[in-house]
């Protein structure tokens, strides 16, 4: 028995193909998760939440990604962010409390760190971050942030941005925004193959103003022990890979609940007992098999506090990417198991293969992941 109940999670799947079809934000679905305390439920209880471990909230994004991809990806930004509040209590940075305490209060946290054409995504920003001429400790953001999930509804902002103002190099600049106090336009452009419903449109930052106490960090722009940046990388890669472990999973089912009734003229039964559709069936379910322990083990090391040294970023990288990969096998062999009526868009299938396809593009891709292997086992090339 999970934290969400199985009722909200059935009234939430019961949204789901309606979100989709329309490309609209599922307001219904968030008051349902608000009402139900799941925006505190990841905040320790001592700052007024439930208390959730991050094994537990990767498990709980698990459940809700199968009901409804598009709501759990979009949640799951808020809840990456909660777990850096709790990341950075843990390591002596009281500025976490700030998100702890508002996402215990129901405030939501949007996620902007992408940038249009910016392959180093966390290692490096192209927005501008500007200090107060008064030097008060804040900055004003300028900028172009995509794929910014909840935009429609976060009350809080997490961004980043370059400080090109000191004389010991740039600066990357982590701060949370507060929505009331404007200085960003956020466009209506998300019409996507798949995760409709996050509405994850694209964000101006328009001179956006966070003060001295929103700003959560000024880092050296790369990988970095800085404790925001291992607690946004952390918990982003291993709740984003739990949440397409819910797709995955969810294939599995439905094409199992399919070739039970799904009747075989030639064979004169249900294609369950056709020995091709089962192994294509056991098939899927295999490789999400693996996907599960490989989450669970990170999300009880970075729980514990414990150091994998510089093996940390690319063994959570490989776990995200392993997630996204297995589920994308997994939604196709249970496409094949269900036939042609799968593709039509009334069919689960069908809106599952199209979300399952947004896991290609979220940090880390491939590329950056194989590249920085490489470098562990092979050490960087010699020029």
């Amino acid at each position: 028995m999970g934290f969400l109940s199985e009722q909200l999670l059935s009234t939430v799947r019961g949204r789901a193909a309606r979100h989709d079809a329309e490309n609209s934000f599922p307001f219904d679905d968030l008051d349902d998760l608000r009402a139900g305390g799941y925006l505190g439920a990841f905040v320790p209880q001592e700052f007024g939440g439930s208390g959730l471990t991050l094994p537990e909230i990767a498990a709980e994004q698990t459940r809700l990604a199968a009901a409804s991809p598009g709501t759990a990806l979009g949640v799951n930004m808020h809840q990456i962010i909660v777990g850096l509040g709790r990341h950075l209590v843990r390591n002596g940075n009281p500025r976490g409390g700030q998100i702890l305490r508002d996402a215990a209060a129901g405030e939501l946290f949007g996620f902007g760190i992408s940038e249009p054409g910016n392959d180093l995504v966390l290692f490096g920003s192209i927005t501008q971050a500007v200090p107060d001429a008064d030097g008060g400790g804040g900055y004003a953001f300028t900028g172009t942030k995509i794929f910014t999930s909840l935009a429609p509804a976060w009350t809080r902002l997490l961004v980043f941005g370059r400080d090109d103002s000191g004389q010991d190099g740039p600066h990357s600049v982590f701060a949370i925004l507060h929505r009331e106090d404007g200085g960003f336009t956020i466009k209506d452009d998300w019409d996507t193959l798949g995760m409709r419903a996050t509405q994850s449109n694209t964000t101006l930052l328009e001179g956006a103003h966070a003060p001295e106490a929103q700003i959560l960090t000024r880092t050296t722009p790369g990988p970095s022990e800085d404790p925001v940046v291992f607690g946004i990388f952390s918990h982003f890669e291993i709740l984003l890979g739990a949440t397409y472990q819910g797709v995955g999973e969810r294939a599995v089912e439905v094409a199992a609940e399919h070739v039970r009734t799904r009747k075989s003229v030639k064979n004169q039964t249900v294609y369950a007992n056709d020995p091709d559709i089962r192994w294509r069936i056991a098939e899927a379910a295999l490789t999400m098999n693996a996907v599960g322990p490989q989450i669970r083990e990170l999300a009880r090391d970075v729980e514990d506090g414990v150091d994998r040294g510089s093996m940390w970023m690319p063994q959570l990288s490989a776990a995200k990417n392993a997630a996204a990969e297995a589920s994308l096998r997994a939604v196709e062999q249970a496409l094949r198991a269900c036939g042609g009526s799968s593709y039509y868009t009334r069919h689960e299938l069908s809106r599952l293969s199209r979300d399952v396809v947004a896991g290609l593009f979220q940090p880390s891709d491939q590329e950056s992941l194989h590249g920085a292997w490489a470098n562990a086992i092979l050490g960087p090339v010699q020029k």
